[in-house]
């Protein structure tokens, strides 16, 4: 009933998996077998390979939705009965389970065995062998499959940690460090039944397979783990997108530059950039400083917005004594990128600011 080829790979083999589950189908009666195909899609050429609920399938035959589900639980007694002979496929699915730790997320694991369009057929695979066991999706966890029940429990417990972790050091950090990390042996505070958690019974493979079910925990495009709120993992737009190219560059920038380095970032592409977009979106965040002719900064460096003018006001205003105009003038530059004689001008502005017997300038008093 099954058929494989060896590739000569050790113990390494390639299955047809669409063979395999037609070929399980083919000893059941003509609706039953119809009934479990749709159930699981395993026919691209009906419905479009997609799997149908049973009140679809059961308004097609003209029967109730528990029908269904009856001729379903039957076909699947039936096919059971036949797989004993064929365990080479549970094998299989278990070599490769082991390899990642006893338990793998549900699309990576399809991805590891089969293109796309043969992912339900090993859906069903599964389902039909008692061996493994599907955890389904949750709030907080993707769905995943496991040779061992235990494994959820354990991986529950390392995502906590995890989570506590990055959630202190407040930034991405590669997926080797993590595991590396001393504070894995330590318990997870509060929870009920908490065994420490020590690095020599936790693989790499295990670690890696915990991480990638959590649904709070992401990967970068660069690589790099962290939360799923976090804009250096999932920028939202492109003035999360300009916050990233300025903290890369660690250096003011024009908005013409900034709109070329979003472009050239690991992410999903947005739209055509548009430059003019990105210097409003840069205007409107308070994120970022307008510190010359369009150069931005940060304002986590230091830079503050406002007129050269406002800038003087507030040096002056942070300064316990009158200040000389070099003084001055050193401190505005470093928030701001312009030309020493646009600051000279502001200063000379008597409106605003007067110079004392000793040459120190004051703010005017109103």
């Amino acid at each position: 009933m099954v058929k494989y080829t060896n590739t000569n790979t050790n113990t390494m083999k390639s299955f047809n998996y669409q063979k395999i589950c037609l070929n399980f189908l083919e000893g059941l009666p003509q609706r039953t077998a119809n009934v479990v195909e749709r159930r699981f899609g395993l026919n691209p050429l009906v419905g479009g390979g997609k799997r149908e609920t049973l009140e679809m399938i059961g308004k097609s035959h003209g029967l109730t939705r528990e029908r269904v589900r009856q001729i379903e639980k039957d076909g699947f007694f039936e096919i059971r009965s036949h797989i004993e002979e064929h365990q080479d496929i549970s094998q299989n699915f278990k070599r490769i389970l082991k390899s990642f730790g006893n338990f793998k997320e549900e699309k990576s694991f399809f991805a590891s065995l089969t293109e796309e369009k043969f992912q339900n057929h090993i859906f069903f695979l599964l389902t039909i062998y008692n061996d493994f066991q599907r955890i389904p999706e949750s709030k907080s966890l993707r769905s995943f499959w496991t040779i061992d029940k235990n494994s959820a429990v354990l991986a529950k417990k390392i995502i906590k940690q995890t989570i506590g972790y990055l959630e202190k050091q407040k930034e991405p950090m590669a997926l080797k460090k993590f595991f590396n990390l001393q504070e894995l042996g330590k318990p997870v505070r509060n929870f009920k039944g908490e065994e420490k958690l020590k690095k020599k019974n936790i693989s790499n493979q295990f670690f890696q397979s915990s991480i990638e079910i959590s649904k709070e925990i992401q990967k970068s495009p660069s690589g790099l783990y962290g939360l799923k709120n976090w804009l250096e993992i999932n920028p939202r737009g492109i003035k999360d997108r300009a916050y990233l190219v300025l903290k890369e560059e660690k250096t003011p920038l024009h908005f013409r530059r900034v709109a070329d380095l979003i472009e050239k970032l690991p992410f999903p592409s947005l739209k055509i950039i548009q430059i003019a977009t990105v210097h409003n979106e840069l205007i409107k965040d308070g994120r970022f400083v307008l510190v010359g002719r369009g150069l931005y900064a940060l304002k986590e460096w230091g830079y503050e917005q406002g007129a050269v003018k406002d800038v003087i006001i507030e040096i002056l205003k942070g300064s316990k004594i009158p200040l000389f105009k070099k003084e001055i003038l050193n401190k505005v530059l470093k928030k701001r990128f312009v030309k020493g004689n646009t600051v000279l001008l502001n200063l000379n502005n008597k409106n605003y600011f007067f110079k004392d017997d000793e040459g120190r300038y004051k703010i005017r008093e109103a």
